[in-house]
């Protein structure tokens, strides 16, 4: 192992090498001095505090700390930092690239001088943070304690023509969300006492942590355990401090935080159909705080219930719409004569969640300059799409995404598992259709869903930096900046295979219970052999994790904890608990069923040990009170008591053939459509689909690919298609399948939100379709599968004898 990591190194630090030779360098710091920082006098102090920021990076990595100084020209050898529109840039080239333009940065060399120039003040936070980064500092620097590597010299590598860059998309950021057992408490207790709640002490750290990761968005934390963002003094004067837009949820119109600030003996009930002054002046009274203010906000429009549930009132589909669409009139006419100025210069935004939804889908307008942010399903597959002519409003559009999640039919507050895969296609796919407004990811408690956030918000930023084929070298390239580059391959290996483990069944899903009404765990429906190398798998995964661990730089070994021992200790501890406990039941043997018990017991005992580390050992306490080992105190997460009951026990499978969507014999793309894997995606890790996402029907020729397989001995057969449970606008997804050129047949593949099909297809992230293929003769066949539109995802085949039945689990592997 060790041999191995040093021959990585070198590899790394040739292609490091390689990388850099085309590459312009610019020297920071070398063992004598750092080079001088310089900006404008009249300088912004949100880029002063970046500018200090940056100067402490590099004095951590150094020793060095560089000197900041004020100047108005461009002169001797230094770094120069500030807005296009300061008098330190205003004879430089600058202005047609930049001037005008939305948190846009360049970031250029010239002669002797290192140039960091932006559009507005954000932009130029950004391409400060941008350096940072590009000098090996995470921006989880402060939020999973990833300190810096020490160098004697520190020298930045740019592209020949420098960088020039802006958002692709205008808002982004994060919601927190479902706090009770991580971040308030944390907060509470831990970091912010003389608070006793999430205040302006955490939204500091959590506005740095978003500069750092070019986001601008924060839909304030907002469960009943936690008091309103507007209600804490100092909350909005720290996000005006760090230029952080507010924006709220969809339970929370105008800015209100209904849980905490619905006083129902004040107000009366929430109904604006029996109560409208009330609601009115209650969502007036926000509007007259926010008018001397000076923060940016994105107000969130319509009516639900008090917390997460539909308007009360009304009696019908018909008269909610006709309600919702007088609500949106009258929040319009409040804003407008609060804010004295045009509507379309105050941002507003309509997010059609669960029941809200089929009032727009029934016909509830909203105006043109509104933006429509379109949810997910809660569990990563986004709902809906703006259509062409929607895509031509000025409001535009955005999305609303969950990577966790409270509700049924399962929760996954525990750990972040959402595979970067689907994220990539989801979020890609969203952009092609226009969603380019507004992102807004839900992260729960912020840890331990850092690499997803960051990946996130990453697309959100620059959303072709990261290629269909390129998310290997992304998570590599992270790893890498994150724990150092002589365990980077490993442990981004790792960390893609705990995602699709998880894609095939999230940790907090693993005792097959549900809630909403909550019930009890039961036996899995994976198979003796399933199960055995389920084990195998997480056992590779723990024991690299432990052989790794050496090599971790000591700077990293807090990092290194947070980030994957953490995470995927505790998805191989749970995954044990209920595995071992699965094979007990259907183990005959007394002495092996009480081998399995006692390994049940030690897999929960392991979990507590595991999260008692985190909060009281890791980084000398930091974190205490963050980690919760049992969100909610749901089945799935208690000890598993032993159960006298027995299982039986699956046969070993025969005579199965497993195909993966990506090794298909022959396709039929069409003209401006092709079949393309996505890498990281599905049970399969390159699941199939048609490139580009825009949508398109089809309607006589359809896009296809073909399958061949080879049987052995003649006899009734079944095929199994699986596919990601992905949306159409209309649910009307659509496959045929066609066996040896006999006539197709078609399936429709999407479900009805909430019904009993879709929520065992998102706990298994797969629909399935079977096809009987009778008679099938021994030898070779050809099975086809088209499709009637695109966002059809294919991710793997099966075909089995008829008898046998379908499994959990198609390996990657043929048996």
């Amino acid at each position: 192992m060790k041999k191995t990591l040093l021959l990585i190194f070198l590899i790394l630090s040739i292609n490091v090498f390689c990388q850099n030779k085309n590459a312009t360098e610019f020297l920071i710091a070398d063992s004598n001095h750092a080079v001088n920082i310089f900006i404008d006098k009249n300088t912004d102090s949100l880029i002063i505090w970046a500018v200090n920021e940056l100067a402490d990076d590099i004095k951590e990595i150094t020793g060095k700390r560089p000197e900041i100084g004020t100047t108005n020209k461009v002169l001797k050898k230094g770094i120069y930092v500030g807005q296009v529109s300061s008098k330190l840039f205003q004879s430089k080239n600058n202005q047609k690239e930049l001037a005008n333009h939305w948190e846009k940065f360049s970031i250029k060399k010239e002669k002797d001088n290192l140039l960091i120039v932006g559009s507005d003040v954000r932009g130029t936070v950004y391409a400060v943070f941008e350096i940072a980064e590009r000098l090996g500092i995470s921006p989880w620097k402060w939020w999973a304690d990833v300190h810096p590597l020490k160098k004697e010299n520190l020298s930045l590598y740019l592209p020949p023509k420098g960088i020039i860059a802006a958002p692709s998309v205008q808002y982004r950021g994060i919601f927190l969300n479902d706090e009770d057992w991580g971040l308030q408490p944390w907060a509470a207790k831990t970091f912010e006492p003389e608070t006793g709640d999430i205040g302006p002490k955490t939204y500091e750290k959590i506005f740095q942590l978003l500069l750092r990761l070019k986001a601008n968005t924060i839909w304030p934390a907002m469960h009943p355990s936690t008091r309103g963002f507007f209600t804490l003094s100092g909350n909005k004067e720290m996000a005006q401090q760090y230029r952080i837009v507010i924006g709220s949820s969809h339970a929370e119109p105008m800015l209100r935080n209904n849980v905490d600030e619905w006083k129902q003996k004040i107000y009366g009930d929430y109904n604006y159909f029996t109560n409208k002054s009330q609601v009115d002046k209650y969502w007036q009274e926000r509007l007259d705080e926010l008018k001397s203010a000076q923060n940016e906000i994105i107000m969130t429009l319509g009516m639900r219930g008090v917390h997460d549930s539909k308007m009360e009132g009304a009696k019908d589909l018909k008269e909610s719409i006709a309600m919702v669409e007088q609500i949106i009139l009258n929040q319009r006419e409040m804003l407008s004569n609060t804010f004295k100025k045009p509507l379309s210069a105050i941002p507003q935004a309509f997010v059609p969640y669960k029941e809200v939804l089929e009032l727009y889908d029934n016909g509830l307008k909203v105006p043109d300059d509104i933006t429509l942010v379109w949810p997910d399903d809660n569990y990563g597959y986004i709902r809906r799409l703006s259509s062409l002519e929607e895509q031509k409003r000025t409001g535009g559009s955005g999305v609303y995404y969950h990577i966790s999640y409270w509700g049924r039919p399962h929760d996954y507050l525990w750990l972040s598992t959402t595979q970067p895969g689907l994220i990539w296609y989801e979020m890609t796919k969203a952009y092609q259709n226009g969603a380019r407004k507004m992102w807004i990811v839900n992260v729960g408690d912020i840890k331990p869903a850092e690499y997803d956030t960051e990946f996130f918000l990453d697309l959100a930023w620059n959303v072709n930096s990261i290629k269909s084929d390129g998310l290997d070298e992304y998570l590599k390239n992270w790893t890498a900046r994150e724990f150092s580059a002589v365990v980077s391959e490993e442990s981004a290996l790792i960390m893609k295979e705990y995602y699709r483990l998880a894609m095939l069944r999230k940790p907090e899903y693993m005792g097959w219970s549900q809630t909403e009404p909550t019930t009890p765990v039961k036996f899995s429906d994976f198979s003796e052999e399933e199960s055995l190398n389920r084990i195998k798998a997480y056992e590779n995964l723990v024991q690299k994790i432990d052989e790794l661990e050496k090599f971790v730089p000591d700077e990293r070994k807090d990092a290194w904890f947070q980030l994957i021992v953490y995470p995927v200790k505790g998805a191989a501890y749970m995954n044990y608990k209920f595995l071992y406990w699965n094979l007990a039941a259907m183990a005959s043997d007394v002495t092996q069923k009480e081998k399995y018990n006692a390994l049940v017991a030690q897999s929960f005992e392991k979990i507590q040990e595991l999260t008692l580390f985190y909060n009281e050992k890791v980084s000398n306490g930091k974190w205490n009170y963050m980690m919760s080992m049992q969100p909610r105190k749901l089945p799935v997460f208690e000890a598993v008591k032993k159960n006298e009951n027995s299982k039986e026990k699956s046969g070993k499978t025969a005579d199965r053939i497993y195909i993966q969507a990506n090794q298909f014999t022959s396709k039929k793309d069409t003209k401006n459509y092709q079949w393309k894997t996505i890498e990281g995606l599905g049970y399969s890790d390159d699941a199939l689909t048609l490139f580009p996402f825009t949508q398109r029907y089809f309607q006589n020729e359809k896009p296809s690919v073909s399958y061949e397989f080879k049987i052995e001995k003649s006899g009734e057969y079944e095929i199994e298609v699986r596919l990601l449970p992905t949306h159409s606008n209309n649910f009307d997804h659509k496959i045929g399948i066609q066996v040896d050129g006999k006539s197709t047949e078609y399936f429709k593949i999407n479900t009805k939100d909430r019904d009993k099909t879709w929520k065992e297809n998102v706990l298994r992230n797969s629909a399935i379709v079977k096809i009987p293929a009778s008679n099938l003769s021994k030898g070779k066949h050809i099975v086809k599968i088209e499709v009637n539109q695109t966002g059809i995802v294919l991710d793997q085949l099966a075909v089995y004898p008829a008898v046998e039945g379908g499994t959990y689990e198609i390996p990657l592997k043929q048996n």
